[in-house]
Formats: structure tokens, C-alpha cells, sequence
């Protein structure tokens, strides 16, 4: 992990370059019809991939432009605690016993100086793609300063950068057996503890993840 990215002062961006949808509401499909927004991708047990091998990664948004999302079970060693001491943010203390403590995740080798947040929709933030009715996408600050103000997200989920697809290339990874997809659960998501979430993604597909056979795959 690109440990000196993270420790300098972390800044959310607006929605990434590629993003062709306005803010709250989803983008258009891909013209393939293959749409894996709001599934997990599951790294296949074989894959020796350092950034990937071993990951679940949620789909935030799949169209023309590529594929966006975040990987969910890959904690770094920044707690929110830090997090907001390096965005300037006090945390009300009402919630310092609740949020102090939870890990930052590894979204992704993309933008990882940035911070990308995964929540239950509700309020409107600046910056926010809706990607279910369990599920929005923020990468604005707004979404934080709820959070300290005790008036955030009822889940959330916050990562460092986040993971990213050209046009075609996911779809050449998952053909080769890269990787297993399968639609998403909010539950494993957001409730889960970490090191569970990879067992529970492959046990929506009715494997259990022991039976599981190595294929040849990779990220």
C-alpha cells in the first residue's frame, strides 16, 4: 500500500473524469448489456494479483466509459480517528466510541490519495451517485462533515482510492476467470465484519468457499 499518499492531508475529489451521470442519480448501462453495477466482483482463490488477490470488490457504476469500484475487505492501517484529524474534522463526542476505531479500506490503486465514501443514501451531498436504494457513492467532504456533526450516514463504508476498469478490459479479466460476480448484499457490505466479507460474498453464489477449485485467473 502507498502508505506515503496516505499520510498527507486527504482531499475528496469531485465524482472521477469518466463519471457521465449527474450527481444522485446512476449513469447510463454499457451499450454490451452487461452491467455489473451493485455486484460483487470476487477475486478467484487462484489469483496472485498484490493489489487484488484475495478481494471483494463492490460495483459502484459500469458503462461505456469503463467499470468503478471499491474494494471492501482490504482494511489500511488509517482509522477514521486519523482520517478526520487530517481532514480538520472534530468528531462530536457522542461518536468518538462508535467511529474512532474503524479501519479506512484499501478501495483501489486508483486516486489513492483520496478518500471515497460507500453509505446508505438520504441526505443530498454535492458530490453523490445513487447506485441502489441501499447504496450511494460520495466522494465529496460534505458527506464527512455529517459524520462529525453526529448527522451522517446510518452505514457507511470509507475507503482511500478506488478501483477502475477501461472499456472491455473487466469483461477480457472475468472471461479468463479472473474473477467470480455476483449481485451485491448491503448486509456484507456495510454489517460484516471484514474479514468475513470474502466467505459471505462466494456463499451468495451457493459455493462453499472450501470446495471452492483454484482455476487460472488473473487481475
Amino acid at each position: 500500500m502507498k502508505k506515503s499518499k496516505v499520510d498527507q492531508t486527504l482531499s475528496m475529489p469531485a465524482l472521477p473524469p469518466d463519471h457521465n451521470g449527474e450527481p444522485g442519480s446512476s449513469a447510463a448501462p454499457s451499450s454490451s448489456g452487461f452491467n455489473l453495477a451493485n455486484h460483487f466482483l470476487i477475486a478467484m482463490p487462484s489469483m496472485q494479483d498484490p493489489i487484488f488477490g484475495g478481494t471483494v470488490v463492490y460495483v459502484c457504476e459500469h458503462n461505456d466509459n469503463g467499470v468503478l469500484g471499491v474494494v471492501i475487505n482490504k482494511p489500511t492501517d488509517m482509522t477514521m480517528e486519523i482520517l478526520f484529524e487530517r481532514i480538520d474534522l472534530k468528531l462530536s463526542e457522542g461518536l468518538r466510541t462508535t467511529v474512532v476505531n474503524e479501519p479506512i479500506m484499501f478501495g483501489g490503486p486508483v486516486q489513492d490519495d483520496r478518500g471515497f465514501v460507500l453509505h446508505t443514501p438520504g441526505a443530498q451531498y454535492s458530490s453523490s451517485l445513487t447506485v441502489t436504494d441501499d447504496v450511494a457513492f460520495t466522494t465529496s467532504i460534505d458527506v464527512l462533515e455529517a459524520v462529525a456533526a453526529g448527522d451522517g450516514p446510518q452505514r457507511m463504508l470509507v475507503s482511500i482510492g478506488y478501483s477502475g476498469w477501461s472499456p472491455g478490459q473487466l469483461e477480457e479479466e472475468i472471461g479468463r476467470n479472473g474473477w467470480l460476480t455476483v449481485g451485491a448484499d448491503a448486509h456484507v457490505l456495510f454489517d460484516l465484519p471484514i474479514e468475513e466479507r470474502y466467505n459471505a460474498a462466494i456463499k451468495l453464489l451457493g459455493i462453499d468457499p472450501m470446495m471452492l477449485a483454484p482455476e487460472a485467473g488473473h487481475a
